[in-house]
């Protein structure tokens, strides 16, 4: 069956000769079947590599976009990515990614696979996916000063829906032990300054500073391969003075500047983790409630919420 056919019948099309004809039931049952396998690889394609709706879990990034926002991705212009796992397990398969229409920018809302926490080669739950505000590009320095966000040493545009919880900042010299990157003295608001890895970008390493950087370079290498032996650094068991960055890196906060478990904490997004932009809020209601009490949830419906583009 050709293409052009399939097309015909994925949108309910059809020729005078086919409208004309009695078919069997026997002939119904195949076109049935052959209709719903091409919708199938259609909507596969469309999902993997062009648009995706994702729902909002968390409210890392209220009041820009809700706890029960299903948001519409854009994985077309970061450069679509195939599945990266067998369906339904953490298991890796070989993968590849289409060219990119353009790459991040500061501001973007983009979501990203989670590379997990501060000290983790690799989140728990592989694949799951964050949605974060741009911050930092590759070669950025970022800096916050008494929750006030600072880029290459000047002031960073302010979201029209940013949110604090608490109206006082961190002293600088309280010490938030989770802190990317590790062992900094610095706090989610006095923080940095900090430049962001750039593709080819340099770095001393020593015994001083190998704790700061040691998640990121494995990770990159997607296995444990930093280590110190005899006050050498060693990366895959060749002593070090210096590390070079292979990608471009992120640095992505959320909205809710004090409700966000963010790069702060865990480091950098590496480039090729990064899966595509937020772009409209499709449709929005009160996720807490449950589908028993159906008609309340039907209540909480957020209409001004729905095909709202997300800035």
């Amino acid at each position: 069956m050709s293409f052009k056919t399939n097309l015909r019948r994925f949108f309910g099309i059809k020729t005078e000769e086919e409208l004309k004809k009695v078919k069997t039931s026997k002939e119904k049952t195949k076109e049935f079947i052959e209709s719903l396998l091409f919708a199938g690889i259609a909507a596969f394609f469309i999902i993997t590599f062009i648009v995706q709706n994702t729902r909002i879990p968390t409210g890392s990034m209220e009041d820009t976009i809700l706890v029960g926002d299903f948001v519409l991705v854009n994985k077309f212009i970061f450069g679509a990515e195939s599945p990266k796992y067998i369906p339904f397990t953490q298991i890796e398969i070989p993968h590849f990614r289409l060219p990119a229409l353009r790459e991040p920018r500061r501001k973007d809302i983009v979501v990203f696979e989670f590379p997990g926490m501060r000290d983790q080669i690799f989140a728990d739950d592989r694949g799951v996916n964050y949605v974060k505000r741009c911050i930092g590009l590759p070669g950025d320095t970022i800096q916050v000063v008494d929750k006030v966000v600072y880029v290459n040493h000047k002031q960073f545009w302010i979201p029209p829906h940013i949110k604090y919880l608490e109206s006082f900042a961190r002293p600088k010299d309280m010490v938030e032990p989770r802190i990317f990157p590790k062992g900094m003295p610095w706090n989610e608001d006095n923080y940095g300054p900090l430049i962001v890895p750039k593709k080819g970008y340099t770095i001393p390493l020593d015994v001083t500073n190998v704790d700061q950087w040691a998640t990121t370079i494995d990770r990159a290498y997607g296995e444990k391969v930093v280590d110190v032996q005899n006050g050498v650094v060693i990366i895959k068991g060749k002593p070090v003075t210096s590390y070079t960055f292979t990608q471009n890196y992120y640095f992505m906060m959320g909205d809710n500047r004090d409700d966000s478990l963010d790069c702060r904490f865990w480091g950098f997004v590496p480039r090729d983790l990064v899966v595509g932009e937020a772009l409209i809020t499709l449709f929005s209601w009160d996720r807490d409630i449950p589908f028993t009490d159906f008609f309340r949830l039907i209540g909480s419906i957020r209409p001004e919420r729905v095909l709202l583009l997300l800035n």
